[in-house]
């Protein structure tokens, strides 16, 4: 799903305009980048968290050349889909796997 995507299905959702729509995502997304910026950790219950990690310096090798390259330490941002948002996706795969054994049949 797209960033257009969203904001229609929002849009619909909310019966708002998606002019407003879009407005209130991008604060959302600005607020959620803000605080991770800061070294904050956004935890929205029942969906999930987001918080930054930091990796180590390493040495890697350039697959087209073979030789060994210097990758700097950095911080990644990762995202951890609450035990809610978990159970709600298994539990669809659950039912596309029942689905699909039913109409194999």
């Amino acid at each position: 799903m797209t960033k257009a995507h969203f904001i229609e299905a929002l849009s619909q959702k909310l019966d708002q305009s998606k002019q407003e729509c879009e407005r209130i995502l991008d604060a959302v997304l600005e607020t959620v980048a803000g605080a991770l910026q800061r070294d904050e950790k956004v935890d929205l219950r029942g969906f999930g968290t987001f918080k930054i990690r930091d990796t180590k310096a390493r040495q890697a090798r350039n697959p087209r050349t073979g030789e060994a390259v210097s990758v700097p330490a950095k911080k990644v941002g990762t995202f951890k889909p609450s035990k809610e948002l978990s159970a709600l996706l298994n539990k669809q795969e659950s039912a596309e796997q029942i689905e699909r054994a039913v109409a194999n049949q």
